[in-house]
């Protein structure tokens, strides 16, 4: 693949460009270039293969793409990757006609970024078992990104063109049509449902690090406190609790005071827009009312009302009180920061390792030690084995 001669670190620094890197105007030199390449191309190179790999082992090819299940059928996380695909066209669309190549590029690399490193991660054993909805999924986000990074990296998209494109299709992704908006795949709904799991999935990643238990080690239960919990489908709930490794997930809310300590903070940013230099007020008032009513009361869902001094009674909504709870001994807890886009969301870990969660764990290491054992022996996926326990 010709990317590293002249016209290809072109392309490279190009991109850069576009990926809104602080290196893009001080330096072009190989670090950059290798840099870009990693974080942005491999991925796109590395989720095509994959793609291929299992394609080929199932003999997969585009012209089965009607045997996949109508999208309305298909599992969430294949509606999420199809809506993000489509709020991707909308966006790098606009952008480009304006003339904005760094907000193009920084959109399409967010996008490579939650397809490989999210939905390819989590829909790696439909692959195996020859599920069509996944292959249909993945394979027209990967037809409709190639032809979005078209005008930005010429030669390698027209090289995985070549190896995807679908009988009839143009010869070259330069003479293929622009994508097209669906209207009908794009689902705001559903993009803040998953953000709030993949957040939640952090936090008690956060929480496993913080507890000193391996991820491959099981939990018996997680607790959950979020706005929108109550809301989540039992599919997204099932995806935490994998991606968590717990047999488990209950409403935080729900454990009585013995367990849990709720602590409650004013959310100064919200107050003050709408109370301005009365905010001081309004927060003592917050940091003077009782934690655990209050918490309740907001994570129902209904705003509570509290005597402000000056102001008399005041009416607030969850968006502005930050609610934590902190589970007692035994448990490893972490709460989001308001920067990263949470509203007080906490995950608490029960630390408690029963002996049949213990040999849980050693199934997954087992596990392990036979996936790096095939990698080590060079055997592709469709290779079959035999197997010996000491």
């Amino acid at each position: 693949i010709p990317l590293m001669d002249r016209h290809g670190a072109d392309a490279l620094r190009w991109f850069m460009a576009c990926s809104g890197s602080p290196w893009a105007a001080r330096r072009v030199g190989h670090a950059t270039l290798e840099e870009i390449v990693r974080k942005v191309l491999l991925t796109y190179w590395n989720t095509a293969a994959f793609f291929t790999l299992y394609a080929n082992a199932e003999s997969w090819s585009p012209d089965r793409l009607g045997e996949a299940a109508p999208y309305r059928e298909r599992p969430l996380i294949d509606r999420w990757a199809l809506a993000e695909l489509h709020r991707t066209v909308a966006e790098v669309t606009e952008a480009m006609e304006g003339f904005d190549t760094a907000r193009a590029g920084r959109r399409l690399t967010e996008f490579l970024d939650d397809l490989s490193n999210w939905y390819v991660r989590r829909t790696r054993r439909r692959f195996w078992s020859g599920d069509t909805a996944a292959f249909a999924t993945l394979y027209e986000c990967l037809e409709t990104v190639t032809r979005l990074m078209a005008p930005i990296v010429p030669f390698l998209t027209d090289y995985l063109w070549d190896v995807l494109r679908a009988p009839g299709a143009p010869a070259s992704v330069h003479l293929a049509s622009w994508p097209e908006v669906n209207q009908e795949l794009l689902d705001p709904a559903l993009g803040e449902q998953m953000a709030l799991v993949r957040r939640l999935v952090e936090l008690g990643r956060a929480a496993r690090a913080s507890g000193g238990v391996k991820t491959r080690q099981p939990l018996g239960r997680a607790l959950i406190g979020a706005r929108g919990w109550a809301e989540l489908p039992t599919e997204l709930r099932t995806l935490i609790a994998e991606e968590l490794n717990v047999q488990t997930l209950e409403d935080l809310s729900g454990f009585s005071a013995d367990l849990v300590t709720f602590t409650v903070k004013p959310n100064f940013r919200a107050l003050g827009k709408r109370f301005g230099p009365q905010t001081k007020q309004v927060a003592a008032a917050i940091t003077a009312a009782d934690p655990a009513a209050l918490a309740g009361t907001l994570r129902s869902g209904s705003p509570v009302t509290l005597e402000a001094v000056g102001l008399g009674a005041v009416e607030l909504g969850p968006d502005e009180v930050i609610i934590t709870e902190q589970p007692k001994s035994g448990w490893a807890v972490e709460t989001g920061a308001m920067d990263t886009g949470s509203t007080g969301e906490t995950v608490a870990l029960d630390l408690t390792i029963t002996p049949e969660l213990r040999q849980a764990g050693v199934v997954r290491e087992v596990i392990r030690l036979v996936q790096d054992a095939r990698k080590a022996s060079g055997l592709s996926i469709t290779d079959r084995i035999e197997l010996w326990w000491t």
